[in-house]
């Protein structure tokens, strides 16, 4: 069995009891989703991306979709009640979360941030979410994502 990359997420996870299994993969830059399922033999939908958003005052905010949807920035902010919401540049995005863009965590953010996750991923058996490193997955059961994060539902995938 390979070693447990220890992040801030896998500190998270073990802090409040979380099972889970880790998967470390070849990362491909660019490979996003579609590669990271491939490599590890499975469904897409199950893959869950970690993007960090910002609305139009750059507040930052943390959404989570499923692998093979993308976010709907004017539904998104429509349902949180901003003028707009979207995806930070990189840079950014790594400044608020903590994390290398392909390496976002829910778990573990370095600043606090609101997290809403698309409704339908409380729906499945099991997860595969970013562990805080490229080329590093934990599956996990969502409940206890919705247990330690207590994310707000959406529905704005497209």
């Amino acid at each position: 069995m390979s070693r447990v990359v220890v992040t801030m997420a896998i500190r998270v996870l073990r802090a409040n009891d979380v099972p889970f299994t880790p998967h470390t993969y070849s990362w491909e830059p660019k490979g996003g989703t579609a590669a990271s399922s491939k490599a590890l033999g499975v469904d897409e939908h199950l893959v869950i991306k970690t993007l960090i958003f910002e609305n139009e005052s750059n507040a930052p905010l943390c959404i989570l979709m499923h692998g093979d949807k993308e976010v709907s920035a004017k539904n998104l902010a429509r349902f949180i009640g901003c003028k707009s919401v979207a995806p930070c540049a990189p840079a950014v995005a790594d400044r608020h979360s903590g994390y290398q863009v392909g390496g976002t965590s829910p778990f573990g953010l370095r600043k606090a941030m609101p997290v809403y996750m698309q409704q339908t991923i409380a729906e499945l058996p099991k997860i595969y979410i970013n562990g805080g490193a490229r080329g590093f997955l934990v599956e996990l059961a969502p409940p206890d994502l919705q247990r330690v994060l207590a994310p707000v539902l959406v529905d704005v995938a497209t």
